[in-house]
């Protein structure tokens, strides 16, 4: 299973690069996978269902599981488990996915846009589906959770330049979002007072836990919620038809078979255990009534087939969470059976509705007529579908329906009251599902008064196949009803034994059930035949409660305070925001202080060496200088002076990691704020600056001295022997280097430092976003891009003589006539920028500092550096050849894009993290290699420096980013209005001009 699961992200990791070649084509490929793990799975079905028994004690073989380890601290463990209930979601997961990946090579077009993209979206959600079914951790079942939601959120909204697609898409995120977090913390409840995470052990104990009271009770009611929303019941119902705004195969598998299945899912996994909880059975079987009716009420009045089947779907998500939810044996059996069937027919009327769409191109039913005759194999697929959906015999939604009715015939007779009442809501359901299973074929398929026959073209059977094999399980299961019936009867052996078992058949002799079927189908075609009335008097009820509109009116409101908080708090003054912060930084130590008993130090060391002195007076004097300065260049550089001086302090206090790093950011952010200031004003104020000095003045020097004061009590305060004296042994045993700070950012605690670079990569991106308008700036031009006499503006050239286009011009001629063409990019700058030593000076270090930026990369383990260092310096080193060359030898010197090399950087770090795993390790730890060189001696190689390597590729991305955006793209703009004032006429010569 665990192959499966992998082999699932694998190839949608590379399916956009197999679509490059294969075009559409390439749907057969990906369908492929989920289609090979689907025969695995019934080749192996019996030992997930039990049915295999063991040779030496006759009792059922533990359901096959993989358990990883993980955070051993949090109890987290990557821990999967493929039981009856899970191998029962999967033939959904695995078999239906399969299909729908076929459909799509016949739906999509070669040039649709983004379709490897959107392949490769699909196929990443059929294994994070398949993921949440097997996960056996409930955190690890979040995760999978939320996978689901978010790639849900990229289909629903393929068709991104319209703007009710993305509308959908985001309330769609928004809504099972919430849900999906009000869930969390019922697991992490549910978890913390279980004592353990794993579902399989919860469930063990289950009926112990369930009795432990209140706290369990609202633990289960938050889980709930996130099932209630994910599977679209009142009153979260209204997304789902919003997400018909996807591609019918999203709407086909998500929203039929797959994603609105979690849910259901999630109830079915907890009854057994805790279906006797508060809250269960009124929340669950209100509120899945309350939608099962809502949804089929609504279904009626729908003029698009595909809303309609939207309506319809959750109107059936209502009915499969009510029967799951009622927690027996019987309602189990039934339950799941109806699931099955839910998802073959719905699946495949989906699919039909592409089709007509595809064909046709329209869904409206008032549009359409005739297709049962101009497409008569078409006709078949969804008649079978919708008569599946009806309940009519001999198919398998009409067996499915039968269990439910035997299961709530005797819930009536053991509880008369709300038994009766779940048995009549039911049966009306059941009714407006007939009529709108009706509607559906007529508006689809018939031949309608006043309305011209639709042009059709002929289907092609590879097009067909898929809802063609969907609806022949219908028929093939409800013959043949016996091996799903074996497949669902592990689950519900769960629950305890019923008094009156039921079986899954096809004819059960003169029933109620029976009965009730024959009422369902009179009822409900007289609904049908009755579709005017039903629909005036649609038009004329009013709905109680319109949750849409609660949603819409919610986040108006929340807008509308968020402006009026905003309107209030960011004013554009930085005075202002300065003096927040500060204050508050000055009244939470106070109040701590008042409320505490606040150690004071018995005595101050003001410094340890006169050097110390020396160097926090400059200190202080930058600082005074920054403050007192003009013009904006001398106030970075007073503040340089600042940040250097504290590089030097870390040297002093024997720290040349610190040192190293400090000088080297210092370095790097001067330039950048040196490039930044090229679009500001030289003079620090254009007018006088903002007044209250004295109180500035006071919150400033006050903050400084309560941070001196917070310094000095956290020192006098400790009592223990400080952690830090056992980092040697930490990293030298454990990390096996002997660099305590290396060691420690890429080993003890490499989780924070890949959250940390995961940030310079969101950074990366923000600096980028905020100076590119389209982009990101990777399509910069070279210098054999350039055409003589042609100067680019930033949107395209303009073929007029300039001294930029003869400098341009220049540089193509060295670039293809010099045998030494490094550093040529530096000619296309005009004279007057130009500095001949800064050239030469650029190609005696450039080399030098990328060698020693791989040195310390490499060597940082051991002695100073690493791969900040290292990516600092190699950034440093590019700054420099871009000051040198401008932006066209920055464009030869990074042939790669910065996204590329964050996202190569982020990527080689999470490697780093996982490849462990499949060594029986923990994430991110590290492995020691020792090997002998006859030249070099004994060596040893520590794979925590992979991911320094990330780190190092991530801090390079971030200053490469910084120098296209604040370096070659301000250039850019400013080489293009300086050539549009050269070439501006006069405002007294435009007359002469005109003549």
């Amino acid at each position: 299973m665990l192959a499966v699961l992998i082999a699932l992200f694998a190839v949608a990791a590379v399916a956009p690069l197999i679509f490059r070649r294969l075009g559409r084509g390439t749907f057969y490929v990906l369908g492929a996978v989920p289609a090979a793990g689907f025969v695995w799975l019934l080749a192996r079905f019996g030992s997930f269902t039990g049915a295999d028994q063991t040779a030496a004690s006759g009792e059922p073989n533990a359901p096959p599981s993989v358990v990883v380890p993980w955070i051993d601290s949090m109890q987290l463990e990557f821990a999967l488990r493929m039981d009856a209930l899970a191998a029962v979601l999967s033939i959904l997961v695995l078999g239906v996915g399969a299909l729908v990946l076929f459909y799509c090579a016949r739906y999509f077009k070669n040039q649709d846009a983004n379709i490897g993209t959107f392949g490769a979206q699909l196929l990443a959600f059929t294994g994070a589906m398949f993921g949440l079914v097997i996960a056996d951790d409930l955190i690890l079942l979040f995760i999978f959770w939320e996978l689901t939601t978010i790639l849900s959120y990229l289909l629903i909204g393929y068709s991104r330049t319209r703007i009710f697609a993305r509308r959908s898409a985001l309330q769609a995120l928004i809504v099972t979002t919430f849900g999906g977090l009000v869930m969390l913390l019922g697991l992490i409840m549910l978890g913390e007072n279980a004592g353990t995470y794993r579902i399989s052990g919860i469930m063990a104990d289950a009926g112990e836990i369930a009795a432990r009271g209140t706290y369990v009770d609202v633990a289960i009611l938050l889980i709930l919620v996130g099932a209630i929303s994910k599977s679209a019941l009142v009153p979260f119902h209204f997304w789902l038809p919003g997400a018909m705004s996807a591609p019918t195969p999203v709407s086909a598998y998500l929203h039929a078979a797959a994603m609105v299945k979690a849910g259901v899912y999630l109830v079915a996994r907890l009854a057994p255990g805790f279906s006797e909880t508060a809250f269960w059975h009124p929340v669950l079987l209100g509120l899945g009534l309350a939608t099962m009716l809502v949804g089929g009420w609504r279904a009626l009045r729908q003029n698009d087939i595909k809303l309609l089947l939207a309506y319809g779907t959750v109107s059936q998500l209502g009915f499969l969470i009510l029967v799951v939810g009622i927690g027996t044996a019987n309602a189990a059996l039934a339950g799941l059976a109806m699931m099955l069937a839910h998802g073959f027919f719905k699946a495949a009327l989906f699919l039909v509705v592409g089709i007509i769409d595809h064909k046709a191109g329209t869904r409206d039913l008032r549009e359409l007529s005739g297709l049962w005759r101009s497409a008569p194999k078409l006709f078949a697929v969804a008649l079978v579908g919708a008569a599946s959906m009806a309940g009519i015999a001999p198919l398998f939604g009409f067996v499915a329906k039968e269990a439910v009715f035997e299961t709530l015939v005797e819930a009536a007779v053991e509880n008369p009251w709300a038994g009766s009442v779940l048995l009549a809501g039911v049966v009306l359901g059941s009714m407006l599902t007939f009529a709108y299973s009706a509607r559906f074929i007529w508006g689809g398929f018939a031949s309608k008064r006043n309305v011209a026959a639709t042009e059709f073209r002929p289907v092609p059977w590879l097009f067909l196949a898929s809802p063609l094999v969907l609806s022949v399980a219908s028929v093939a299961f409800a013959i043949v009803p016996g091996p799903l019936e074996a497949a669902i009867k592990p689950y519900a052996g769960l629950f305890p034994a019923a008094e009156h078992p039921i079986h899954l058949a096809l004819w059960h002799g003169f029933t109620p059930a029976l009965g009730l079927s024959a009422a369902v189908v009179a009822v409900g075609a007289l609904l049908f035949l009755q579709r005017g009335p039903v629909g005036r008097l649609q038009e004329r009820v009013r709905p109680l409660f319109d949750a849409e509109r609660v949603y819409k009116n919610t986040l108006g409101a929340t807008d509308e305070v968020a402006v009026w908080i905003t309107g209030r708090t960011q004013r554009g003054s930085l005075m202002f925001y300065l003096t927040v912060i500060l204050a508050v930084g000055l009244a939470t130590p106070a109040v701590a202080a008042i409320r505490y008993d606040t150690p004071v130090p018995e005595r101050i060391v003001w410094f340890d060496t006169p050097a110390q002195l020396v160097i926090g007076l400059v200190m202080v004097f930058g600082a005074i200088a920054a403050v007192r300065a003009n013009k904006r260049f001398l106030a970075v550089l007073m503040v340089g002076v600042t940040g250097y001086g504290m590089a030097i302090m870390f040297a002093l206090q024997g720290a040349p990691d610190l040192a190293l790093t400090q000088l080297l950011v210092e370095t790097i952010v001067l330039v950048a704020m040196v490039l930044a200031l090229r679009t500001l004003p030289a003079p620090l104020w254009t007018n006088n600056p903002a007044g209250h000095r004295v109180l500035r003045a006071t919150i400033g020097i006050a903050f400084g001295a309560v941070m001196m004061g917070i310094a000095a009590t956290s020192m006098a305060a400790r009592t223990a022997t400080p952690i830090s004296l056992r980092y040697p042994e930490l990293a030298y045993v454990g990390g096996a280097g002997k660099n305590i700070v290396n060691v420690t950012l890429v080993d003890i605690r490499a989780w924070d430092t890949f959250g940390e670079i995961t940030v310079l990569a969101a950074a990366a991106t923000g600096v980028a976003s905020l100076i590119f308008v389209r982009g990101r700036g990777d399509d910069v031009r070279r210098t054999e891009d350039v055409e003589p006499g042609s100067v680019d503006r930033g949107s395209e050239p303009i073929h007029e003589p300039s001294r930029a286009a003869a400098a341009l011009a220049t540089a193509r001629h060295f670039a293809q006539s010099a045998k030494d063409a490094w550093l040529v990019a530096g000619r296309t700058l005009a004279p007057e920028r130009r500095s001949i030593i800064f050239e030469v000076v650029t190609r005696l270090l450039f080399h030098s500092l990328i060698l020693f930026s791989v040195y310390l990369l490499l060597a940082g383990h051991n002695s100073p550096g690493g791969g900040f260092a290292g990516g600092l310096l190699a950034g440093l080193a590019l700054a420099i050849r871009y000051l040198a060359g401008g932006r066209f030898e920055l464009a030869e010197a990074t042939p790669i894009s910065p996204g590329t090399l964050l996202g190569l950087g982020l990527a080689t770090a999470a490697l780093a993290g996982v490849v462990p795993l499949f060594f029986g390790g923990q994430v991110f730890q590290s492995a020691v290699f020792e090997f002998s060189w006859p030249l070099f001696g004994d060596h040893k190689f520590v794979t925590s420096t992979v991911f320094d390597i990330g780190v190092y590729l991530v801090v390079v991305g971030l200053v490469v980013d910084v120098l296209r955006s604040l370096g070659s793209e301000i250039d850019e703009r400013s080489e293009g209005r300086h050539a549009d004032e050269e070439h501006e006429v006069p405002a007294g010569q435009e007359e002469g001009v005109a003549r």
